[in-house]
């Protein structure tokens, strides 16, 4: 009897250890480190061409990157052109960046629309990257 408790908590342990290492992912001893690159998109509503819309991109170096964007508005009103050239030049620019291995980590939009006696404003978005970095 007692040669069978000891053989029954020997294969006890055994098991338990074998589920132990079973279960733990193994270590890598190099470091990551994770890095960010942020896009933002500022567009007017300005009438006319008068406001100025960007895209500004800033790599984890600081570099930073200026590309002109369109105006919401031409002076006949909304512009769907202006907007859609917009859509496709920040889409390449997702694309490019996914493509070089940065992953769409947040996106944040705002607007300031002026005040009552005037007819300013813009729409802002910031498209936030993360890439890990070994």
């Amino acid at each position: 009897m007692k040669k069978i408790v000891i053989a029954l908590s020997t294969i006890l342990v055994v098991m338990s250890l074998m589920m132990v290492y079973a279960f733990q992912t193994p270590q890598d001893n190099t470091e990551t480190q994770t890095i960010w690159y942020q896009v933002t998109v500022v567009e007017s509503v300005v009438p006319g061409g008068l406001g100025r819309s960007r895209m500004i991109s800033l790599d984890e170096n600081g570099k930073m990157e200026e590309t002109k964007l369109e105006n919401f508005f031409s002076m006949a009103g909304i512009n769907f052109g202006n907007i859609r050239e917009n859509d496709q030049q920040i889409t390449n620019k997702i694309t490019e960046l996914t493509n070089d291995g940065w992953h769409l980590y947040q996106v944040t939009s705002g607007v300031y629309s002026g005040n009552n006696n005037n007819n300013n404003g813009i729409f802002i978005t910031r498209y936030l990257f993360s890439k890990v970095s070994e």
